[in-house]
């Protein structure tokens, strides 16, 4: 991994999304050379000016995008996401993601990542360590990943899934409006009995 500028933690970022012809006698090594020059391919000047101008390398961009997709499949989220963990990142807050938290457990069935999920030892909780975790938590799409190049510029700062469990979410940019949607995602839940 250190030969192509990589760790164990973040090697999965080498992997683009896309259809590859391989063939079934290719070996580890083959894989990896054929992946890192898709690699490669994909990170084109453009795309790396827009992620140095973040700033984040293209590996950071990715465990970014990687969150981001975990946390909603409406592509329109996307860049409003991204901006929203970029400008914690600014800030030094940290990216209180929720996926990361299913991530460092190893359990994707978790529906309410309750406080005693938070206090989980992992690199990857994203409520006790600021900044990026070391790796990306799954492969995120290439429209996800030119979501976070192609963020969207506001200044919020919380978000909270929507109410009507659309899967959509709620934005806001104070901790007291952050609070009152919070209340009413918690009421929707109770109301289901989602635990």
């Amino acid at each position: 991994m250190a030969a192509y500028g990589f760790t164990t933690d973040n090697s999965v970022a080498v992997f683009i999304p896309n259809t590859y012809e391989i063939y079934w006698n290719t070996d580890e090594r083959e894989l990896f050379d054929r992946m890192y020059k898709e690699y490669t391919k994909f990170w084109t000047d453009e795309r790396k000016q827009k992620a140095a101008a973040i700033p984040m390398t293209p590996e950071q961009v990715i465990t970014l995008a990687s969150i981001i997709e975990e946390e909603t499949n409406k592509r329109r989220e996307h860049p409003i996401i991204a901006g929203l963990y970029i400008n914690r990142i600014r800030i030094g807050m940290p990216l209180q993601a929720c996926p990361t938290i299913r991530f460092a457990l190893n359990d994707y069935t978790i529906k309410r990542v309750l406080f005693s999920h938070l206090k989980t030892q992992s690199p990857y909780n994203t409520y006790k360590n600021k900044g990026l975790p070391p790796g990306p938590i799954r492969l995120p799409s290439i429209f996800c990943i030119d979501a976070v190049l192609d963020y969207e510029k506001h200044d919020y700062l919380f978000m909270v899934a929507n109410a009507s469990l659309n899967g959509e979410h709620t934005f806001a940019r104070t901790g007291e409006e952050h609070m009152r949607n919070a209340r009413e995602y918690q009421k929707a839940l109770d109301a289901r009995g989602i635990k």
